[in-house]
């Protein structure tokens, strides 16, 4: 550390006195220095992959009680929220605060450690932007939602708000504390910006927190998150249940959701390879040859033939959650625009989503990285750890994957649960459609959601969006400060969320939103027309525009690979 490095320092050690220095529930826990080009690690090894500071950045490791005392090693022990800062140095400081959310499901991670560097991205917003930007742990460390049960348990009520919303809040604050500390005045602008749990916790900050930011960046939000995670264990128990637990192989699921595509996909006279109009889709494949097998009346002779009954159980996971496993013909009713009424409990996938992408229920199936936490959130509605998977471990119990052997009625009673318990769960739905004293302020609000999203129904978003503008006068009132966008193609976190490899359909560019939230809000531009385009420019490079919800892009004339051949309808 050279002198300059040593004034910073004292100077960082000074501001974090005058932030929090009364704040009995706040302390330190590191306060570092990271030099221009300097590996972002504290103690961990470094490899080819450990990131570089953009610039000079200051590192600093907040706690914020009280969290949640018990016994050592219990998963919902915990000393209270971890909140890791990256902060410019005052000359390169641009005014704004660029906080980011945690990335999906339980959230959690390493923020509260003093050994490991958690998340590279906000680094990046400061090294790069020079903006103040955090990410927080949300109270806990990463697990498959063992820490939402006490030992002997009860809910772990603390730890269940700061996850639901406390968390995020506190690091707005904390972060506005120590910037307005450190560089002398307060930041001119606030941002936040999120997805999957961060989306959602970005809705939160909106309708619980509307003081917080003067711009929020929420996309593909688990809203309702309770309700959509028992709806997930929902698809693999109609493997259990209709189809004797003998899971459909990848090239099963591809084979018919590529179908749907094929069949669902046409614009200009072309196969665009991806869906763009899925309210239209009807596709069913109980009544398609070309993927059924020769013994019940098809022609595919393949080994990715399904059986009708296989094609029927791939219908009533695009239709949704029902509380008898019942699904309606999608001539009827193809699952995208219904409301929930009657049996029928949660939104399904949009045909042409990738089904086995969708599969992070329970071990042994096809599985993603959130194998698991839905199986869990079950168990945590039930109050009964053995209905989790076995990587769910508490003091009470740990789980022996009994959701298997649950009826569909049984689930639906879970699911009834979740909705009932959504006080005890910190209200973690985050669905209060009043968005009133967010737009009184002056913030705003953009929001975009993938139609092939293989973790999170885009319909619960579009649901959210309706009541929101029920509740608040009308659609232009709403437009006025919050807009969403749906993305034909768009998956979760992904290039794109279809079962075609090939499909390379215009996605959201990395930063795209968050400029244009930042011109709306610095600069009083209003997005409306917005440009997506091929991440890649192979195997065919496409652009098309996307419009702000209940507007889509309508095809009038032209190649359907460029904007100009779409309209606003």
């Amino acid at each position: 550390m050279n002198a300059s490095d040593g004034a910073l320092l004292e100077a960082v050690k000074q501001a974090l006195r005058v932030a929090f220095g009364s704040d009995g529930q706040t302390s330190v826990i590191l306060a570092k220095i990271f030099g221009k080009g300097e590996p972002l690690v504290i103690a961990e090894p470094v490899t080819e992959m450990t990131p570089t500071a953009a610039n000079d950045l200051v590192l600093v490791k907040l706690n914020v009680g009280p969290g949640n005392p018990g016994p050592a090693g219990a998963p919902s022990t915990s000393p209270g929220i971890g909140i890791e800062m990256w902060l410019p140095t005052p000359e390169n400081w641009n005014e704004r605060i660029h906080n980011i959310g945690g990335l999906g499901g339980y959230d959690g991670g390493m923020q509260g450690s003093a050994t490991q560097v958690c998340w590279p991205f906000a680094a990046v917003h400061a090294g790069v932007e020079g903006a103040v930007s955090a990410s927080t742990d949300s109270g806990h460390s990463p697990t498959n939602g063992a820490w939402g049960m006490n030992p002997d348990g009860t809910f772990a009520t603390q730890l269940w708000i700061d996850y639901a919303h406390r968390a995020q809040h506190e690091m707005a604050v904390k972060t506005k504390a120590l910037a307005t500390a450190l560089y002398g005045r307060a930041p001119r602008y606030s941002y936040y910006e999120g997805v999957s749990t961060g989306g959602r916790h970005g809705y939160r900050l909106a309708q619980e927190y509307p003081g917080d930011y003067d711009g929020i960046a929420a996309h593909l939000p688990a809203l309702n998150f309770a309700e959509l995670a028992t709806a997930w264990v929902y698809r693999s128990l109609l493997i259990e249940r209709d189809l004797g637990g003998v899971a459909l192989t990848e090239g099963q699921m591809d084979l018919v959701s590529n179908a749907a595509i094929h069949a669902c996909d046409i614009v200009g006279g072309q196969h665009l390879g991806y869906i763009i109009d899925n309210a239209a889709c009807r596709y069913d494949p109980t009544q398609d040859p070309g993927v059924l097998c020769v013994a019940d009346g098809g022609t595919n002779t393949s080994a990715q033939a399904v059986t009708r009954l296989q094609a029927q159980t791939i219908n009533k996971m695009w239709y949704g959650m029902t509380s008898d496993g019942s699904a309606p013909s999608p001539e009827i009713d193809n699952g995208v625009e219904a409301v929930l009424a009657g049996k029928r409990r949660w939104y399904g996938l949009t045909r042409g989503t990738s089904l086995y992408g969708a599969y992070f229920a329970r071990l042994g199936y096809p599985m993603g990285a959130h194998h698991g936490y839905v199986a869990g959130q079950v168990a945590l509605e039930l109050q009964n750890p053995a209905i989790a998977e076995p990587t769910f471990k508490n003091a009470c119990g740990d789980g022996q994957g009994l959701w298997k052997d649950m009826s569909y009625e049984q689930l639906a009673h879970a699911f009834d649960r979740g909705v009932a318990l959504d006080a005890d769960f910190g209200r973690l739905a985050s669905d209060d459609p009043d968005l009133t004293a967010f737009k009184a302020r002056g913030g705003k609000f953009l929001s975009w959601h993938g139609w092939n999203d293989e973790a999170i129904p885009v319909q619960g978003t579009i649901q959210y969006y309706e009541r929101v503008i029920e509740r608040m006068g009308g659609l232009a009132n709403v437009q006025s400060f919050f807009k969403l966008y749906l993305v034909p193609g768009g998956g979760h976190m992904s290039p794109h969320g279809t079962s075609n490899p090939e499909a390379n359909p215009p996605a959201v560019a990395a930063g795209q939103f968050y400029q244009l939230l930042v011109d709306w809000v610095e600069r009083g531009i209003e997005p409306h027309r917005v440009i997506i385009e091929s991440p890649t420019p192979t195997p065919v490079m496409r652009r098309q525009p996307i419009f702000p919800y209940p507007q889509r892009p309508r095809y009038i004339a032209g190649d359907p690979n460029v904007e100009t051949s779409y309209a606003c309808s």
